[in-house]
C-alpha cells in the first residue's frame, strides 16, 4: 500500500507499507509519482519495496499532495438515482443522467479540503439533513491511467442539493467535504475491481446507529468509461483521484450528527475512519490544537 505518513520529527513522507507494517520511503511526493506511466509508477513503488524500512513513527496521512484534485461521479448506481430522487425538488434529471451515455462528473475537492483515517469530517452548519457517501475511489495518473484504488467518503448535504440541483457545489465542496485513505492499493494488486465488497459503520453514543454493505457488482457503469470523460478536455499533470459514487445511502430522515463517526471497510483496501464535526471551525479548532480523533 502507498501511503503518506508525518514521522515523529513532523516531517511528510511518501513510501510504501509491507505485511508487517513497516513503511519503505519513497523519496518523492505523492504528486510526482502520480505524473509517471504506470510502468515507471510500477517499477518506483517495487524499488521502494526492496529497501530497508522502518516503523511509521507517526499518524497517515490523506493520500493525496501537491496540485492533485479530487473529482466525483453520481448516480453511477440504482440506489444512488433513487436517493437523489427522493431528495430532489426536480427528479427526473436524475432518472436522465442515470440513463445517459454522459455520466455526471463534478469536481470535488483539493487536498487542504481533505481529511486523512481518523481526521476530522466537517457537516455544513447550515445544512439539515447530511450523509456519508462510501466509495471506491480511483487513482488516475497525468496519462490517464489507473494506478491504484483507495478509500472514499463523499460527504454531502441532501438539504442543501435537494433544495436546487444548481447547489451542487455548495453541497459537495467546503473544508472537510471529503476523506481518503488509508493508502492506495496499487492497480496490479486488484485482480476484479467490480467484485470489491463495501461496508459502512455510523457509530453514535458508543453503538453502531447505522450499517449496510453493497458490491462493485451494482456499479452501473464501467470505470474506464468514467476516466475517458474525465480526461476527454481536461489534463491532470499530477494525477487526479475520482470518486465513483455510492450505493451506500441511509434512509431519511438519517442525518449526521457532531460525535457520530464513519468506518467504511472496502475489500483489500483496508478501512477508513472518520469522526464528524459540525461547521469549519470545529475542524479548524481540531487542527490547531494538533489533536487526531481516535
Amino acid at each position: 500500500m502507498i501511503v503518506r505518513l508525518r514521522t515523529a520529527s513532523g516531517e511528510v513522507h511518501t513510501g510504501v507499507t509491507d505485511q508487517r507494517g513497516r513503511v519503505h520511503h519513497l523519496g518523492l511526493p505523492l504528486a510526482d509519482l502520480l505524473g509517471q506511466p504506470l510502468g515507471a509508477l510500477r517499477q518506483s513503488v517495487e524499488a521502494a519495496a526492496g529497501q530497508a524500512g522502518a516503523d511509521p513513527g507517526g499518524p497517515l496521512l490523506a493520500p493525496i499532495d501537491g496540485a492533485t484534485e479530487v473529482w466525483a461521479a453520481g448516480v453511477t448506481y440504482k440506489r444512488s438515482e433513487e436517493a437523489r430522487v427522493e431528495e430532489s425538488a426536480t427528479p427526473d434529471i436524475y432518472t436522465k443522467v442515470y440513463r445517459a451515455e454522459r455520466p455526471e462528473l463534478f469536481f470535488k475537492a483539493t487536498p487542504r479540503r481533505v481529511a486523512g483515517p481518523d481526521q476530522p469530517i466537517v457537516v455544513r452548519s447550515d445544512s439539515t439533513w447530511d450523509v456519508p457517501e462510501p466509495e471506491l475511489a480511483l487513482v488516475i495518473n497525468a496519462q490517464a491511467e489507473i494506478v491504484g484504488y483507495t478509500i472514499a467518503n463523499d460527504v454531502s448535504s441532501r438539504s442543501i442539493e435537494g433544495e436546487n440541483p444548481l447547489y451542487l457545489p455548495q453541497a459537495k465542496v467546503y473544508d472537510g467535504c471529503c476523506a481518503l485513505g488509508p493508502g492506495i492499493v496499487p492497480s496490479w494488486e486488484v485482480a476484479d475491481p467490480y467484485g470489491l465488497g463495501i461496508r459502512m459503520r455510523i457509530q453514535r453514543g458508543g453503538s453502531v446507529h447505522w450499517r449496510g454493505e453493497t458490491s462493485m457488482r451494482e456499479f452501473a457503469r464501467r470505470l474506464d468509461d468514467l476516466v475517458s470523460v474525465l480526461f476527454r478536455e481536461d489534463t491532470f499533470p499530477h494525477g487526479v483521484i475520482l470518486c465513483t459514487g455510492t450505493a451506500l445511502v441511509p434512509d431519511s430522515p438519517f442525518t449526521l450528527e457532531a460525535g457520530d463517526s464513519v468506518e467504511i471497510e472496502i475489500d483489500g483496501l483496508g478501512t477508513l475512519r472518520n469522526p464528524v464535526v459540525r461547521g469549519k471551525v470545529n475542524r479548524q479548532a481540531v487542527a490547531s490544537v494538533g489533536v487526531t480523533a481516535r
